[in-house]
């Protein structure tokens, strides 16, 4: 087992166990936005970014760009991420993407797996299609600050 997969297999058997001390902080929720709730809320959130980690550390297409990646704090900054983007009570703490990308190289190609290995993840957790292109929608302009940086 590659000690990429080993380290994000270890963080998701220990995130089951216990809460991550970096957990989202709240924020208004909109009144009139269900795609926090059609996620599963945080529950459903953390499972998704669980699952899509596991995901990479599979995809030897973009597993690379993780070798030398703080996973926990990787893992708690998604959860935030996806959290904010669909429209749940949190605030994201985390780098700009423009930032937590420079210098990584990240291609067109690898921009698509990782969404691909998101896609997949919310399939296994029984995400509604409408509310997948929902969400990626809303994260589909963060692509420009993540490519070729």
């Amino acid at each position: 087992m590659s000690k990429i997969r080993l380290a994000l297999v270890s963080l998701v058997f220990g995130l089951t166990a216990c809460a991550a001390p970096d957990q989202p902080q709240p924020r208004p929720l909109p009144a009139n936005d269900d795609l926090y709730q059609q996620l599963g809320e945080l529950a459903g959130i953390t499972r998704i970014v669980e699952e899509m980690l596991l995901n990479i550390s599979e995809d030897q297409r973009i597993v690379h760009h993780f070798a030398e990646t703080d996973i926990d704090r990787l893992n708690a900054k998604l959860i935030e991420q996806l959290c904010v983007e669909s429209g749940g009570p949190c605030t994201y703490t985390g780098d700009t993407m423009a930032d937590s990308h420079a210098g990584m190289g990240v291609t067109e190609g690898d921009f698509n797996a990782l969404v691909e290995n998101l896609q997949k993840a919310m399939d296994t957790h029984g995400v509604p299609t409408a509310a997948q292109n929902r969400l990626l929608a809303r994260l589909a302009p963060m692509r420009e600050d993540v490519i070729y940086r």
